[in-house]
């Protein structure tokens, strides 16, 4: 038996690049995952196919609704699930295989089954007890239940995020539980693909947290693509019978309670830290009162030698956020110095358009004392968003008014997740607005709207 000196426990986008990472510095280490496939929830039935399903979803948007426009002529093309599918899957397996030959190449050891930690420094797998200095714990989440909700994924009526990219066929008629990321995704995803969907938030605004201006925006949006809202409602019960469902709820604003059928219920209300099984009580591991891993500022939890990262602990549930902290604690460990800026963690929602987010929003930002000054600017003045009939969101920059630095920046339009990072890079470097407005854009391009809303935290836009 081997005696490593690191054993990560989930190989997440957290775990995997934590065990990558360490195994660069030098150490010895191991990663525990009981799935057939590397990658995580992420790219197992997370991120990586839902965007697969967004991408031939808007492909299909496009040839129905945007070709003739361009001049792009014949039939339309019709879907065929079981394909659409497959194309999912092979996008996925090419991910999880890649993940594996990185294993390989830097001779980290896959304990294939499912951990639990004994003591420090020992983790057992199956019937083997494997020694180790350090423990990561990257056991990632899981979806959140919602009181009177049954979810039972290969019935296939009433589903979580996980049975939703899977379903047996594209429903008549969808009802999303939650407004968050998740459910917005994935519903218009299916509402492209021709299903009536219905977005039930108990909320009386979609995206909680996100920029108001933005919500109001993209919640317009997504209306106009057929998507319908029923805000500031809570859903009581969901029945089902002879493979439909009636999902109940009331509204909060009379406490009137009203009923809709679906062929499909989506319920998207969140996800929580998944640490069942660990053992994380026996060894004496402190939990919050919602039930994330307690850690100190180096990601070392209430016991020596054990770390926790990604969605197992308190923070945003992301992805590049769980890789950070995976990349930092294997410094750690490594006795480097980790270090993760929890300022600029980019949030991006991956529908057309997509919607991305840095820093603090207009809200905040006046919450916190600071005058502010917000720089806007619509797309409808972007020559390239135009031809790409994108032009109705816009940019909107956040600075300080005496500093001018950047505080936050909120895009809702075309290539929004890629866009973002200009924006996070400048944030980093302590930039002000005016850096980014003084920086040559090239044109045409949809970047050139950032330049314009940073051109409009001073002495206006140009193309406004």
């Amino acid at each position: 038996m081997s005696t490593y000196d690191l054993i990560v426990i989930g190989a997440g986008p957290g775990g995997y690049v934590c065990a990558i990472r360490a195994a660069q510095l030098g150490l010895k280490v191991a990663c525990v995952e009981g799935r057939e496939t590397l990658g995580g929830t992420c790219l197992n039935v997370g991120c990586i196919p839902s965007k697969a399903l967004l991408h031939a979803s808007h492909m299909l948007h496009e040839t129905h609704e945007n070709f003739e426009k361009m001049g792009l002529m014949g039939a339309k093309p019709k879907v065929d699930w079981e394909k659409m599918q497959g194309y999912k899957a092979e996008t996925v397996a090419g991910n999880t295989k890649g993940i594996e030959f990185l294993f390989k190449k830097n001779k980290i050891d896959w304990l294939k089954g499912w951990a639990s930690i004994e003591a420090p420094g020992k983790v057992k797998v199956g019937d083997q007890i494997h020694e180790t200095k350090n423990i990561v714990i990257a056991s990632g989440s899981e979806p959140a239940s919602l009181k009177g909700v049954e979810v039972d994924n290969a019935a296939g009526v009433v589903v979580d995020s996980t049975g939703a990219l899977s379903l047996p066929k594209i429903p008549k008629s969808m009802v999303v539980i939650g407004a968050g990321v998740i459910g917005l995704e994935l519903g218009s995803a299916y509402a492209r693909l021709g299903a009536e969907v219905t977005v039930v938030e108990f909320l009386d605004a979609i995206t909680p947290g996100m920029d108001g201006e933005v919500q109001k925006q993209f919640q317009k949006i997504l209306a106009k693509q057929g998507l319908k809202f029923v805000l500031g409602a809570a859903v009581s019960e969901v029945e089902v019978e002879k493979g439909k469902a009636e999902v109940t709820y009331k509204l909060r604003k009379d406490d009137s309670e009203h009923e809709i059928k679906a062929e499909c219920v989506l319920v998207a209300t969140g996800r929580r830290p998944y640490v069942a099984g660990l053992g994380l009580d026996k060894v004496g591991v402190a939990l919050t009162d919602r039930g994330f891993v307690q850690i100190d500022e180096h990601w070392q939890t209430s016991v020596k030698g054990i770390y926790a990262i990604g969605d197992a602990v308190p923070g945003p549930m992301l992805a590049h956020k769980a890789e950070d902290e995976g990349m930092a604690v294997a410094e750690v460990i490594a006795g480097k110095h980790g270090h993760v800026n929890y300022d600029v963690i980019p949030g991006v929602i991956y529908t057309t358009p997509e919607v991305a987010s840095v820093g603090l929003t207009e809200e905040a930002a006046k919450e916190s004392g600071r005058k502010v000054k917000v720089g806007k600017f619509p797309f409808m003045g972007n020559a390239r968003a135009k031809a790409l009939f994108q032009a109705e969101g816009f940019v909107k920059m956040i600075a300080d008014a005496e500093t001018d630095r950047v505080l936050g920046c909120h895009i809702i339009g075309p290539n929004a997740g890629e866009m973002i990072h200009e924006v996070c890079v400048a944030m980093e470097f302590g930039a002000s607005a005016q850096d980014i407005a003084l920086t040559c854009h090239a044109h045409p391009t949809c970047s050139e709207a950032v330049r314009e809303a940073a051109l409009a935290c001073g002495d206006g836009a140009i193309h406004a």
